[in-house]
């Protein structure tokens, strides 16, 4: 069953962990329902993508009004496909919610154990990575494009919440919307690397297609690294959904050639 449940034109929600945990709010937008126009129409929520930064902000305040979570309780950050992760707390709520200068600098995750924030991360075909750990009210979000796959940052968050005493097998995970392995081309230079990030006796995650080409789960490839990691198999949701076949639902960056706007990720604890 589609983890990623529809409940407007403008977002997606983790049904089952919402119905499970109250005052969760975790889940995806999609490209509807906002005011952007041309390569951005209409819902980017992006501000580093040449959009006028009026509408961006209109679209914020779209999203937080539809989830009922204020943007002043926002956080975001630069996104540099690397590895860095932070824990936020209270402080540092508003942080890059309505500026891109005001983001958290080279970082590409966020988890907290607090209420009343929204950790937000942009997307365009990478990979969104929701994490909970429900009995420590603890949850967390990565961008995971192929650079950050490889580099593992869904193990660096397993890791980090180790160190927060949370054991892998109390982790749940979802992967989100991004770009299919049938959508996705990639060449040798790449495949070292995901070579280099898979255990042995992990499942293949790519395919030879002609010579130096070859198509890239790169949803899988974050599944195998998870189970590595601890995470049960049984702890692990992963979407059906493709942002670059689906054209009515989401951005994408390589079938739009680079000019299109961003959907985001997001998940948040409500204050009681």
């Amino acid at each position: 069953m589609e983890p990623f449940v529809k409940k407007n034109q403008s977002f997606l929600s983790i049904d089952s962990w919402m119905r499970h945990y109250p005052k969760l709010e975790a889940g995806f937008t999609t490209k509807n329902g906002g005011t952007s126009k041309g390569f951005f129409k209409t819902l980017n929520l992006g501000f580093h993508v040449s959009d006028d930064v009026t509408n961006v902000c209109s679209n914020r305040e779209k999203v937080a009004e539809l989830l009922q979570f204020p943007l002043s309780c926002w956080v975001g950050a630069e996104q540099t496909h690397e590895t860095v992760l932070k824990k936020i707390t209270k402080a540092d709520r508003g942080t890059g919610s309505d500026s891109y200068e005001s983001s958290f600098k080279g970082t590409d995750g966020f988890y907290t154990d607090e209420e009343g924030i929204l950790l937000t991360l942009c997307f365009a075909d990478c990979v969104p990575l929701f994490f909970i750990a429900p009995e420590k009210r603890m949850i967390g979000v990565a961008h995971a494009g192929w650079k950050g796959s490889v580099g593992q940052i869904a193990k660096k968050m397993i890791e980090a919440w180790g160190q927060e005493n949370i054991r892998p097998e109390e982790i749940l995970v979802a992967i989100g919307p991004s770009i299919c392995e049938k959508c996705y081309i990639v060449d040798k230079h790449v495949i070292n690397f995901v070579e280099k990030a898979l255990e042995e006796g992990g499942a293949l995650t790519y395919n030879l297609i002609t010579e130096g080409q070859y198509s890239l789960n790169l949803q899988e490839l974050n599944r195998q690294i998870l189970l590595a990691s601890g995470v049960p198999e049984q702890n692990i949701l992963q979407t059906s959904l493709c942002s670059s076949c689906d054209h009515e639902e989401f951005f994408s960056h390589r079938r739009d050639k680079g000019r299109t706007g961003r959907m985001m990720s997001f998940i948040g604890w409500k204050e009681k």
